[in-house]
């Protein structure tokens, strides 16, 4: 891969945030069938049908911007961050400490997003995109959030319970 210009930086970071995305939304239905917490379960659930609607949102970036097309690359960052969490699901048996673990895990995917899609908004930004930056930026927000929900989880919920209740 030869990036010469900010341009062909940006398609590349989205084209990799795409294949994030739709990596998430197969690994998604497995967090939440793993989660014993009906809160951590659900979360999963929601965060799925939201990153559906990333997914479709980077479709409106792509389509916003003339003669943009999209890489077929696969992100392997997000490949063993999703290894990570199924580390979780065939380490640890099912439960709070379990769904402790996959906090972590999702968090991970979160932080990574958050990075992600602050720096494409950034790039957005610099190169005049206008339309792109909002919907990335709306979708950053939404990251921010799952994530937000994820330690509200933990703290009220999950993290006590597995203090308590270990293995």
């Amino acid at each position: 891969m030869q990036i010469k210009t900010l341009e062909e930086l940006f398609r590349h970071l989205l084209s990799d945030t795409y294949s994030a995305e739709k990596q998430l939304t197969r690994a998604l239905p497995t967090l939440a069938r793993a989660a014993a917490e009906p809160s951590l379960a659900e979360a999963f659930r929601g965060h799925l049908e939201e990153t559906r609607g990333q997914i479709e949102r980077i479709d409106q970036v792509v389509d916003s911007i003339e003669g943009l097309k999209l890489s077929r690359i696969k992100c392997v960052a997000m490949e063993g961050l999703i290894e990570e969490g199924q580390e979780v699901i065939d380490g640890v048996d099912k439960g709070a400490v379990r769904d402790a673990g996959l906090i972590a895990a999702a968090q991970k995917v979160e932080h990574y997003e958050i990075a992600a899609y602050g720096t494409l908004c950034t790039l957005a930004h610099q190169l005049g995109y206008a339309e792109a930056k909002n919907l990335l930026g709306a979708t950053l927000e939404e990251e921010k959030t799952a994530d937000s929900k994820l330690s509200t989880i933990a703290k009220s919920a999950v993290n006590p319970d597995a203090e308590k209740h270990p293995g």
